[in-house]
């Protein structure tokens, strides 16, 4: 779906992006952690933005697929300027976000800091503070002493190679969190979770809709669903959410 193109940020680095242009607004996915624009949730969403006419931007976070940089040296601030770089570079007016897991996250954090470029959000497993919930609070004793020692952790991971969690993406998590204090969100949100996600668990999302404020917030349940949501039906229900947001936007 056409050549890779590159931003080059005002931190120096290099991000990997996809663009389709099309009608306003547009539509801009946010990947998880580890993950890549190349995605099954990513490429889905851009082949409906081509076929609707909608404008659609996928990117890469620095150390993440084709931008620069090791995924090691990276951190949720820095992926947030990442995301806010190519948001306000590769988009002229106000844009739907999409948020995987850990780019759930990053939609949160965009409407916490700049809801003025924002029409609407959908996340699928959104993960909030999750280095801090879902590694730093699990963790024994003698794992939380490995990643302040030596700087990092090699989990074991389902995906393929170990998870590395480093010092840095904790202690730069605490700066970001979005569960520890009020959001207020006054725009539509759709939240898409799956009953059998193993990485974040239901109570993640109900926690999430909890703490959430707005007029316009909802949390649909995909019995079944894992972490990926990528069979037909979760990517027409994720199709089908950006919709219904766009509708209401």
């Amino acid at each position: 779906m056409g050549d890779t193109q590159f931003l080059e940020t005002k931190q120096g680095r290099r991000l990997a992006y996809h663009k389709f242009s099309g009608r306003m607004p547009a539509v801009v996915f946010l990947g998880g952690l580890r993950s890549d624009m190349g995605g099954t949730k990513a490429v889905h969403l851009e082949a409906w933005a081509r076929r609707s006419g909608r404008e659609f931007l996928r990117f890469d976070y620095s150390g993440h697929g084709e931008s620069s940089g090791e995924f090691t040296e990276g951190s949720i601030g820095e992926w947030h300027e990442d995301t806010i770089a190519a948001i306000n570079a590769l988009t002229e007016e106000k844009v739907v976000v999409v948020g995987s897991s850990m780019g759930g996250w990053q939609a949160l954090l965009l409407a916490k800091r700049m809801p003025e470029k924002l029409l609407g959000i959908v996340t699928i497993a959104a993960a909030p503070d999750f280095t801090e919930d879902g590694y730093w609070e699990v963790w024994s004793d003698e794992e939380r002493q490995t990643v302040m020692e030596e700087g990092e952790i090699a989990l074991p991971s389902e995906y393929g190679e170990a998870m590395v969690i480093t010092r840095k993406l904790i202690e730069d998590g605490r700066d970001h969190f979005v569960l520890r204090e009020p959001l207020r969100i006054d725009l539509p949100v759709r939240m898409l979770q799956g009953t059998d996600d193993a990485d974040v668990p239901m109570d993640v999302a109900m926690r999430l809709l909890d703490h959430l404020e707005g007029p316009d917030i909802r949390l649909e349940l995909v019995k079944g669903a894992d972490h990926r949501f990528s069979t037909p039906d979760c990517l027409d229900t994720i199709t089908r959410s950006v919709e219904e947001v766009l509708l209401h936007a």
